[in-house]
């Protein structure tokens, strides 16, 4: 047997001659290392001792089919020199295994193709067939396909193939049959049936999404911590269970874990005394109790706030409600089961929360200008017989009579006089023709300038009403005893009803989310008209707004208005003699009246958030007041000198926070002993 490793009698070391030539001498060598262990065959056996150096890969291939006598078919690509030391001899399958060595540490693969045996790259070996490089779909039952991707493909060479299959749960590999066997034997161990299993376990004292709160709670300091595999906790309120998933030993310590906690509180009873601090207890009392009181909500509240008992709903834990309220501490007492307590406790937090108060400012203003004129002529004709001849004009457009002045005579009274410039001309004689001519003028001018701005705050949703103004009083009747002095004492009177004039405001705002304000308005403006001819009895103006509208916060819109213009002209004469050029005035009366009105309302909501909003709004209308009142003592008192007028106090500041001295209730309330 020749040993390749040290130079034979006869030649030089090839490390001695140029590269070229040592390659050249390496694959000689090669070939009659081999040629050697071909007389080794025949006489020792098949025993062989590779030795190579920087050898052609090609040359080596070719001396593998001459030992294992197959063809081999070298891909193009294939191009390597290859370095083997060996110290023993080997058998041919031992050497061809040796050569399948060498080419995957190249690069390169040995593909079964019947007869042949094709070398290739690696990267093109998952397109080949043969024994040596295989695909193969393994199908899970227990782990998705696409979770375990990431987990294997770090254990497979790069030129493997591996993907996921989702539809079938399948995995594709493509690779040497040996890391293939590797996987599978992996995949088995971890492709387990799970020990998880779903456990569902009622509660009768506490509520399950408190117990899931806290479990969820361990499982993360058990995940930081780096223990057990966490459980997983779900909560069922319909039912007030909790449904465990994971594995037995988890699920006994959590079991274990939520029997503690079930358990009836220190106190016992079923006795729970919740204290409000913005809802009022006895109504929701009366609420509580048709919700929770009976099986579709159909109990009812007695006098005083308290409720009356009921049977629990169905579905949850059963026992007695009752519910009842204690108007001085605003409290409500209730007595149910843990289960009903839960639930009722979940309303009451969401309806016992502070309420936003909304200040509204309306500006009412209202300019009338009203303007009258009238001017007539009356006469009075007596014949020369007193008993004989009588003529009189007389128009309803003056205010007064000329036969009231004439049967007055001597006792005529203001009454009699009407209203504006009255004179008369005439002669009056015992004999002869008497005649009187009377001239009445008037000329009136009212301007009204009215400007009411009322403010109110209320709470959200509750109605709020303002009045102010005055009552007035109006005449409704009167009588007069003119009967002679023998009749008896003269006893005359008048019944009177007062009634409000000012202004009234009442509205109920609604807040909607966001920045705007819903409110259902009834405004009403009433005054005394100061009109430009007399009346019977006072006259009043009246303007009535009953609607609903959606403001913004702090902008203003107009409700309503009315502007009126009216012009009235009123003439009466004499038939034939009032159309006498020059002259015809003697003979008629005219009156003409011009009322204009502008009527105008607008509001302005601003929402007081909280109490520094309340506190500015407050403020700054109290030091409006104050300033006026510096005004009016900073003015002449010309007959008290020394008195000063009435000012409010400064403004007072807010008053520190103060400890709290009762412990305030838990956010479920306290439940009694």
């Amino acid at each position: 047997m020749i040993d390749l490793r040290k130079p034979q009698r006869g030649h030089r070391d090839a490390r001695a001659r140029p590269p070229r030539t040592a390659k050249l001498i390496a694959a000689c060598v090669g070939a009659i290392g081999l040629l050697s262990g071909s007389i080794g065959l025949a006489q020792q056996g098949p025993q062989l001792t590779p030795n190579y150096r920087d050898a052609d890969i090609r040359v080596v291939a070719e001396q593998v089919s001459q030992v294992i006598g197959r063809t081999i078919i070298v891909d193009p690509r294939v191009r390597a020199q290859v370095t083997v030391l060996s110290n023993a001899p080997m058998s041919p399958p031992a050497f061809y295994r040796l050569f399948q060595s060498v080419l995957e540490v190249h690069g390169f693969v040995a593909l079964d193709s019947g007869d042949a045996l094709q070398i290739v790259p690696d990267a093109n070996a998952r397109f080949g067939a043969g024994s040596d490089y295989v695909t193969q779909a393994i199908v899970l039952d227990n782990i998705a396909a696409a979770q375990l991707v990431p987990i294997l493909r770090p254990l497979l060479p790069q030129s493997a193939h591996l993907a996921a299959h989702p539809t079938s749960n399948s995995l594709i590999v493509a690779d040497r049959p040996q890391n293939i066997q590797r996987i599978l034997t992996l995949i088995r161990r971890m492709d387990q049936a799970g020990t998880e299993d779903v456990e569902v376990v009622p509660l009768e004292n506490a509520g399950a999404d408190d117990i899931v709160r806290m479990m969820n709670a361990l499982n993360q300091a058990a995940q930081a911590a780096g223990g057990t595999p966490p459980i997983q906790v779900i909560s069922d309120p319909r039912t007030n269970s909790v449904l465990l998933a994971g594995t037995g030993p988890g699920r006994l310590r959590y079991r274990a874990l939520i029997a503690h906690l079930d358990t009836p509180t220190a106190q016992g009873g079923n006795t729970l005394v919740r204290y409000l601090n913005y809802a009022d207890a006895e109504g929701l009392a009366t609420k509580l109790q048709a919700q929770f009181g009976g099986a579709g909500g159909t109990g009812g509240a007695g006098a005083g706030g308290a409720a009356k008992p009921g049977a629990a709903p169905e579905g949850a834990n059963s026992g007695p409600v009752t519910i009842w309220a204690d108007a001085g501490t605003n409290a409500l007492v209730i007595n149910a089961p843990e289960r009903i307590r839960q639930d009722m406790m979940a309303v009451v937090n969401q309806i016992d929360i502070p309420r936003l108060q909304v200040q509204v400012d309306a500006i009412i203003v209202e300019i009338t200008e009203s303007k009258a004129a009238q001017i007539g002529t009356t006469w009075l004709l007596n014949g020369a017989d007193s008993n004989k001849g009588l003529g009189i004009t007389n128009f309803s457009s003056t205010a007064g009579s000329i036969t009231q002045l004439a049967t007055s005579g001597s006792t005529a009274s203001a009454s009699a006089v009407s209203q504006g410039l009255t004179a008369a001309i005439g002669r009056l004689r015992d004999g002869g023709t008497s005649w009187v001519a009377l001239l009445n003028a008037l000329r009136g001018d009212a301007d009204t300038n009215v400007v009411s701005t009322p403010q109110i705050v209320t709470l959200d949703n509750e109605e709020a009403e303002i009045k102010v103004g005055q009552q007035v009083p109006f005449v409704t009747g009167q009588f007069t005893n003119t009967g002679s002095t023998n009749a008896g004492t003269v006893n005359p009177f008048q019944t009177i009803q007062r009634q409000e004039v000012g202004t009234k405001l009442k509205i109920t705002p609604q807040i909607n989310e966001g920045s705007g304000v819903k409110l259902k308005i009834e405004q009403e403006t009433s005054s005394i008209s100061a009109g430009a001819t007399g009346a019977v009895d006072l006259v009043t103006n009246n303007r009535t707004i009953s609607t609903s509208v959606f403001v913004h916060d702090g902008d203003m819109l107009i409700l309503g208005g009315l502007i009126d213009d009216q012009m009235r002209n009123n003439e009466q004469r004499v038939p034939g003699l009032g159309r006498i050029p020059g002259l015809g005035w003697l003979f008629r009366a005219r009156k003409t009246e011009r009322t204009k009105t502008n009527l105008m309302v607008f509001i302005r909501p601003v929402i007081l958030h909280d109490e520094t909003d309340a506190r500015f709004q407050t403020s700054s209308k109290y030091r409006y007041v104050q300033e006026l009142q510096r005004q009016m003592n900073d003015s002449n008192k010309p007959l008290i000198r020394s008195g000063d007028r009435p000012e409010v106090p400064p403004f007072p500041e807010p008053p520190p926070a103060k400890p709290s001295t009762t412990p305030a209730p838990a956010a479920n309330g306290s439940e009694s002993k």
